[in-house]
């Protein structure tokens, strides 16, 4: 990428003030007219106060990463000070304190505009099962906005927020990500605590993330990520995780069999991006999905919903207020499950979690539709259970396996309500970023986790050279240049590479991060001469780099002439020499 020179380089645009992306929040949800939306919505003098105090940290030098954004959240997660619902008034309480994701949120900056609508106790993918009414797309009116979350994504499609929570057990982050053209983040199950948040399946209960880009989205995720010392189910990141794809990520697909039930725009759609990805370097491989569709009916069609009643079958059995005649009837029926049913249900999820470790053995990803169809409101009212099954065809399997997630509209800027989702295995959620990252054009710089050492290489560890497959797992994270204080010696080597030692001249690199685990394994199997030592930069950093002892490159052939590995490489090949001469 050419560099600008500095008079004419482009003056970064200041976000916008907490104060003044809290007035044009209002303003819009003046302009658009949507009370389904919301549950609660708090005052505008509320939120302003909370606008203040977050520009105050600003101006007293604090860094906040989501200052100058509004939150949504799912009337399911705890928000200290406005009532809890869950969709369902006869539930309603106050909490006293917020959940953590929300806390870590806020603490972060962004600032919370009120709770969303959702289907009752998050049982539902239509977003039509709410005493505070249906909730339609952001992009049609006539049409179901997807549940459980609904109210949580239109409000980032019309615009108001730029950030808002949901929960994801059977694709109800994910579902309505795709009817509304937003992006939908499903993160690994366990790594965000689920700390004040009311479950619906706790084995399966996530939270999700709606953002009005992915690169926002992957900011905001990191901040809700990791242990809060009090949600025992929470999952930390292993020492091996892969941080990368690489360049040619091998994608799987369903075959013609598991696209069966794509209506005709859905499965268009569905070819943009698999055409996107493949035009991208991905290799697109369609497999055989029958056993992942299989997990997915686990989910409502055994005594795995017994967890449901568990959570609300006491409370709905009350018949309270506002009660939804659908859901009570699920929630009721799941209470009639035996323990040996359950026990049953359970071994029969760790039987097809190794059947699809199976099935997506030497893939790196799953490119899935995310819904089949698009169906109208009064379709979902008049038939909800056959509604919300239908919506969850390509979605229930996900965290039933163990999978993480993501779901972006097909191209950015398309108004075509079908999403496409990226499902990866747990932990690998950057795979699935990245690729995601193709079809909307952007990405946040640091991945997901950004925990991890640096190095930087200049010689056959190279992107495209001989031993760049030792850096498998890493993550390209740019070119870097040395300060003028070091030269390359070739050496005798096999392959040919460079040894790196002081001198007088600056070189270029790649730098590289690494997981501990990848880390240990790279530095474990550096062969002789290479040693791994710190490297100033020209920028002043001073990351790990693979180098060699001064004294062992004593003879090597000068390379004075180039200022990089692949620089002697071009002379070498233009020349059809073996070295410098």
């Amino acid at each position: 990428m050419t560099t600008l020179p500095p008079e004419t380089e482009p003056v970064p645009v200041p976000p916008p003030s907490a104060h003044q992306r809290v007035v044009a929040a209002f303003e819009r949800i003046a302009q658009v007219d949507r009370p389904d939306v919301w549950i609660t919505l708090r005052t505008q003098e509320e939120v302003l106060v909370d606008a203040k105090a977050v520009d105050e940290r600003v101006r007293a030098g604090e860094h906040l990463p989501l200052a100058g954004t509004v939150l949504a959240v799912k009337d399911l997660v705890d928000v200290a000070g406005t009532p809890t619902t869950a969709g369902c008034p006869g539930f309603s309480r106050a909490p006293v304190t917020s959940a953590t994701v929300v806390s870590r949120l806020t603490a972060a900056g962004a600032v919370v505009l009120g709770k969303t609508n959702l289907d009752q106790f998050a049982s539902g993918l239509a977003g039509t099962r709410s005493p505070y009414g249906a909730v339609a797309s952001a992009l049609d009116p006539e049409k179901v906005a997807g549940g459980s979350s609904s109210g949580s994504a239109v409000a980032v499609a019309l615009g108001i927020t730029d950030l808002a929570l949901g929960t994801d057990t059977g694709g109800s982050g994910r579902v309505p990500a795709a009817l509304n053209a937003v992006i939908g983040l499903k993160p690994t199950l366990g790594l965000v605590p689920k700390t004040g948040v009311f479950p619906a399946s706790p084995s399966f209960d996530c939270v999700s993330l709606f953002a009005r880009s992915l690169a926002l989205g992957q900011r905001a995720l990191a901040v809700m990520t990791g242990p809060d010392g009090l949600d025992p189910a929470v999952r930390e990141w292993p020492a091996d995780v892969r941080l990368s794809a690489g360049q040619r990520p091998r994608v799987a697909i369903p075959d013609e069999a598991g696209l069966a039930a794509l209506g005709d725009a859905a499965r268009r759609a569905f070819h943009v991006a698999v055409t996107a990805l493949e035009a991208s370097g991905a290799i697109i491989e369609a497999i055989d999905v029958t056993a992942l569709l299989d997990a997915g009916k686990l989910l409502y069609g055994s005594a795995l919903v017994a967890e449901r009643y568990a959570s609300a079958g006491e409370f709905l059995a009350g018949g309270p207020d506002g009660a939804d005649a659908t859901v009570s009837g699920i929630v009721a029926a799941a209470g009639t499950h035996l323990a040996h049913e359950l026990a049953e249900a359970q071994s029969r999820v760790a039987e097809l979690r190794a059947e699809a470790r199976k099935t997506l053995a030497g893939h790196d990803a799953l490119l899935l539709p995310t819904v089949t169809d698009h169906p109208a409101v009064a379709e979902a009212l008049a038939d909800p259970v056959g509604v919300s099954s239908r919506l969850g065809t390509y979605s229930m399997f996900v965290n039933v396996l163990d999978f993480a997630a993501v779901t972006v509209p097909v191209a950015p800027g398309d108004q075509r309500p079908f999403g496409v989702t990226i499902a990866t295995r747990a932990f690998e959620d950057q795979i699935g970023f990245d690729l995601a990252a193709v079809l909307t054009g952007e990405q946040e710089r640091e991945p997901y986790p950004a925990e991890g050492t640096d190095v930087v290489v200049f010689g056959a560890h190279l992107r495209g050279q001989p031993l760049h497959g030792s850096l498998d797992g890493a993550r390209f994270t740019g070119p870097v240049r040395t300060a003028e204080r070091y030269r390359m010696v070739l050496l005798e080597t096999e392959p040919p590479q460079p040894g790196v030692i002081p001198g007088r001249a600056g070189l270029d690199g790649e730098r590289w991060r690494l997981s501990p685990g990848a880390f240990g394994r790279f530095a474990g199997g550096l062969p002789e001469p290479f040693v791994l030592g710190r490297v100033e930069l020209e920028d002043g950093s001073t990351p790990l780099a693979v180098l060699v002892d001064p004294a062992v490159a004593d003879g090597g052939g000068s390379l004075d002439r180039y200022e990089s590995w692949r620089g002697y490489l071009r002379f070498v090949s233009t020349a059809g020499l073996r070295s410098p001469g």
